[in-house]
């Protein structure tokens, strides 16, 4: 009988890193599927390109939140099916309240932020009421998986459409997509919604959830997150015209248009990804310490 070696949270040691092992093995059949598009230009190839560098970001990170769950009840079939249900019931979800909820507006972003994170939320609750356990450490995994489920499928929304210019179709524009939204993945969807499925929770009583006010608190602090992440192309934008001066009117088919100096164009990338960054890090931060928080009371509660 071959024996499984079990780490300290009961974890087989050679599922260890299997984020990894997906994330290189989807990494090089995204490549190839690039290279296999622009050397052959075989347009039944695109839905494999749009999926594959849209779902390999958000999968490599649920599964090295799965390998770092707290109960057992923690299945991979759980964790997967909250991956794919919640984002699609997210997606549908936002899709249909902005419609009908949201107008043009300088308030427009936050107003995104408060329905996704409330639509994501819910799904969460949704898919995970059956649970007995609930720990801090399970609702941010659970919650990950909602949130990256949200984004892959938001992802490949963009990526399809970033496919199509004025010009016709572009791969690079949607290969440009991907790169960007891969990158920005972990500090996106997944980061806040695992932020509030963690303190959902671990506000739990007597195995329902509760409309607590620390959940309450952190809803409205995730979603101004969402909302500053949304609106830092205009807020750039804005304090770069106020900060500098420089620009030209020129006229246009159109009527005239603003020809920014070179000092703005700099000035306003600098703003925008500055301010990209401090919002990443106060997300990451907070979920920072919910982790270690998370590790105390799996310290206390297994008597180590």
């Amino acid at each position: 009988m071959v024996e499984v070696v079990r780490d300290r949270e009961g974890v087989p040691r050679r599922t260890r890193r299997m984020w990894l092992r997906i994330f290189l093995v989807g990494l090089a059949l995204w490549v190839a599927t690039v290279v296999v598009v622009f050397l052959t230009g075989n347009p039944n190839l695109i839905p494999t390109l749009v999926l594959l560098g849209s779902f390999l970001v958000p999968v490599t990170f649920v599964a090295w939140a799965f390998e770092r769950r707290g109960t057992g009840e923690l299945t991979a079939g759980l964790v997967f099916s909250t991956f794919l249900t919640g984002g699609v019931l997210g997606v549908l979800g936002a899709s249909v309240l902005e419609a009908y909820l949201l107008h043009p507006s300088p308030w427009l972003f936050f107003g995104v932020g408060l329905i996704e994170e409330a639509v994501k939320l819910v799904a969460l609750m949704v898919l995970t009421r059956h649970l007995q356990t609930r720990s801090l450490r399970d609702g941010m995994i659970l919650g990950a998986a909602v949130g990256f489920g949200f984004a892959a499928f938001e992802s490949a929304g963009y990526a399809f459409t970033a496919l199509f210019t004025v010009d016709g179709l572009s791969i690079i524009q949607l290969v440009q997509t991907e790169l960007i939204r891969g990158l920005l993945a972990p500090v996106g969807h997944g980061l806040w919604t695992a932020i509030l499925g963690g303190i959902l929770f671990a506000t739990s009583r007597h195995g329902r959830f509760a409309l607590t006010g620390k959940l309450i608190l952190a809803y409205l602090g995730v979603s101004i997150l969402h909302g500053l992440w949304n609106s830092m192309h205009g807020i750039a934008l804005y304090l770069t015209l106020l900060l500098t001066e420089g620009e030209q009117l020129r006229p246009s088919p159109q009527g005239w248009l603003v020809e920014p100096s070179a000092e703005q164009v700099n000035v306003f990338s600098l703003l925008e990804w500055v301010g990209l960054a401090i919002i990443s890090i106060i997300g990451i931060a907070w979920l920072v310490i919910l982790w270690r928080r998370s590790a105390r009371l799996d310290r206390v509660g297994t008597g180590i």
